[in-house]
């Protein structure tokens, strides 16, 4: 194998992971106030939570496209099998997003025609949904999917096992966690505090999430169990689990001195720490347990046009979400208004 036609995929893949990343960060604390609209009856302060991510909520789901887009045009093996092995959950998805993005405007525009409360319901579960369906999705490409001659030969509810309802459950407490810190962050008084003692729930059960799929993921495949346990790899992966847990004590002393970004950061970190523990698991593979990066990208040719196009696009999608978070920082409260 040449050098481009090895090293292209590999660039690839960490552009599509940073892209998959960097959408579950912005994108999870904003579906993650949607769920915390469960335990949050007051209309004043639903208001001011959905105020927090009003300015910004939309460019979130730019690098969903992003990582969609990448793996259409470099991973076209990996995109028309995972694809049909996925679609209940991801058109369930989709229709969530859209569901949900209807209700995020509706509401404020029906708040006086006493329909409002309705579409909080629908902002509610179209976050939920949406994020279960990301979870579960997770979880059927980290269970593997059948392959034949390199296309899917399984079922439509292949992806449906409980590893995958675990994911999914999972990803769902984190996102509400992400909600919750960020609010810790950007509100005050009642809504602050009541956002502190659900982060302090909600962190005990993605805790337990992380260590339950953390122990199930090395027994789905052989390769998985190998990179964690043998020896020198095991010298490499072990300060993961040490730094989920320097996190936790963090999170923890950040919740009870009431600092107000401390609690965020922790959660990222949690993520970010998940995320390369997924990576670390399923390298090389774009469609575990049989299709690596190689097997299913698109010719080097065509991955160095389209790496070329992204070194543009990239930094200018990163300066303008970058400067529109700095635009809209500062606390929120019942006093500001987007709509």
């Amino acid at each position: 194998m040449s050098g481009a036609a090895y090293w292209l995929p590999v660039i690839w893949t960490v552009i599509l992971a940073a892209a998959i990343l960097i959408y579950v960060i912005l994108d999870g604390f904003d579906l993650g106030i949607g769920m915390l609209f469960a335990v949050e009856r007051d209309r004043g302060r639903r208001d001011v939570m959905v105020n927090t991510v009003a300015p910004v909520w939309d460019g979130n789901e730019t690098w969903m496209i992003l990582g969609g887009a990448t793996l259409y045009g470099v991973f076209p093996g990996a995109y028309s099998t995972l694809l049909p092995a996925l679609y209940l959950p991801i058109l369930l998805m989709v229709l969530a997003l859209i569901f949900r993005g209807v209700a995020f405007e509706f509401r404020i525009m029906t708040r006086d025609s006493g329909r409002s409360a309705l579409w909080d319901l629908a902002f509610f579960g179209g976050s939920a949904i949406a994020a279960f369906c990301q979870g579960a999705i997770l979880g059927g490409v980290i269970q593997g999917v059948s392959v034949t001659k390199g296309a899917f030969n399984g079922g439509p509810l292949d992806w449906l096992t409980p590893f995958s309802i675990l994911c999914g459950l999972s990803v769902m407490c984190g996102y509400a966690l992400l909600g919750a810190c960020w609010l810790v962050w950007r509100t005050t008084g009642v809504l602050e505090a009541s956002c502190r003692f659900w982060a302090r729930r909600l962190a005990i059960g993605l805790f337990l999430g992380i260590i339950a799929v953390s122990l199930w993921t090395p027994m789905l495949h052989e390769p998985y169990l190998v990179r964690w346990t043998d020896w020198p790899n095991i010298v490499f992966v072990a300060p993961v689990p040490l730094l989920v847990m320097l996190l936790g004590f963090l999170f923890v002393r950040g919740l009870q001195r009431e600092h107000p970004v401390t609690p965020f950061l922790c959660a990222l970190g949690w993520f970010f720490l998940c995320f390369t523990g997924l990576g670390i698991s399923i390298f090389p593979y774009m469609v575990p347990p049989s299709l690596t990066l190689w097997d299913v990208s698109s010719p080097p040719s065509s991955q160095a046009f389209q790496l070329v196009g992204t070194a543009i696009l990239l930094p200018i999608i990163l300066t303008y979400t970058i400067y529109s978070y700095r635009v809209f920082r500062g606390k929120v409260t019942e006093a500001d208004a987007y709509h």
